[in-house]
Parts: C-alpha cells; sequence; structure tokens
C-alpha cells in the first residue's frame, strides 16, 4: 500500500534541484531479520520504511512512510562449539512516488557466542564443548537503521507554481497540480506514454 503524502507547509524556493548522492535516509525494518530457524538466505529481500522526510532545500522529495527495500548479503547460522549466528544486509532502492531511487549502505547484527561455555565443558565434558551453541542474530522488526541516496537525482519544476519533482528515467506524461500559493517538492509519477 501506498504511504499518504502529507503537505507540505510554505517554504522559500530551492536553490539546488539535485537530490546529492550520500543524503541521509532514516529507515525501519517492517520484518525481523534473523538466523534462527534457518530460514533467512544470502539475496532475499526485505522492507523498510522511511521514518523521517528527506528534504531538499528545506523541501519534502522523500516523504516519510516511503517505502524501501533492502537485500540479505550474508547470513551465518550459529551452530556447534559455540559458534553465534551473523547476518549482514545492505539498502537496495527507496520508491519515491514510482521512482526507485538506489541507496547504499549496510548493516549487521551476531550472535552471542557461547565460547565461554565451550572451554568450561570442553575441561570437564570434552563431549559437551561439541553440544555447546551460540545464538542466532537478530535484526528486531522497527529497528532503525540508516541508508544513504546512491545516485544523483535530477528534480524539476514545470513551473514556478508547480511542484519540484523527483525526475523520472523514463519518457512521462504528466498532469499539472492545482496551483498553489508556494512550491513543493514531490517526486514525479511516471507512465507509458499512449
Amino acid at each position: 500500500m501506498a504511504p499518504a503524502t502529507a503537505p507540505v507547509a510554505t517554504l522559500a524556493p530551492v536553490a539546488d534541484n539535485m537530490l546529492r548522492v550520500g543524503t541521509k535516509v532514516p529507515l525501519k525494518l517492517n520484518e525481523e531479520l534473523t538466523t534462527k530457524g534457518k530460514k533467512l538466505r544470502v539475496g532475499q529481500h526485505f522492507r523498510m520504511e522511511v521514518t523521517e522526510p528527506v528534504l531538499v532545500g528545506g523541501q519534502v522529495v522523500i516523504p516519510a512512510g516511503s517505502p524501501a527495500v533492502g537485500e540479505i548479503t550474508e547470513v551465518r547460522n550459529k551452530g556447534m562449539w559455540g559458534k553465534s549466528g551473523h547476518l549482514t544486509a545492505q539498502m537496495l532502492y527507496v520508491s519515491a512516488n514510482g521512482r526507485q531511487i538506489r541507496m547504499t549502505g549496510t548493516f549487521d547484527d551476531k550472535g552471542v557466542t557461547g565460547t565461554g561455555g565451550v572451554v568450561a565443558a570442553i575441561a570437564f565434558v570434552p563431549i559437551a564443548g561439541f553440544l555447546t551453541t551460540g545464538t542466532s542474530a537478530k535484526v528486531p522488526l522497527g529497528a532503525a537503521v540508516t541508508g544513504f541516496i546512491g545516485e544523483d537525482v535530477p528534480l524539476m519544476s514545470a513551473a514556478a507554481a508547480t511542484p519540484l519533482m523527483v525526475q523520472p528515467t523514463a519518457p512521462m506524461v504528466t498532469t499539472a497540480p492545482a496551483a498553489s500559493s508556494s512550491p513543493a517538492l514531490t517526486p514525479a509519477v511516471a507512465t507509458t506514454p499512449k
């Protein structure tokens, strides 16, 4: 479901009509990531959403609630001899009104190793060390993570009274929004000409 876009307050005009590489995008996970149950796989995608609007020149270009996608890049399940679980993930893209904007950034989690228990177990009962495991890696639902814009994204405005928009990569047909007293930044919607 697409997030609702809140009205943008009256702001000064934008001097730089570009969403720049490296712009911070605050996100939260919309699902739990864990190595428990051994179901997490490298290449698996997961959902996130933007927690605070991304601004250019004080105007919103990516609204809070916009969907984003990440990908699991490394998984190690917990195992014998106290081996803990581990997962690593990277940001792929954020969607702004139909456009996918590439992102960069990674995060990871490592379970707790059972090394202390293994050492103690080996000292007293050697076979017990083999049976001692670490804990699974887990990044909970709602966990805060940070991505960064991975490409310069031009913003465009058809006229001073219309909002600035994320420029689409494909040809587009747009309908001009109702005139407002101040410009606002919103992403463009790409459609195919008929």
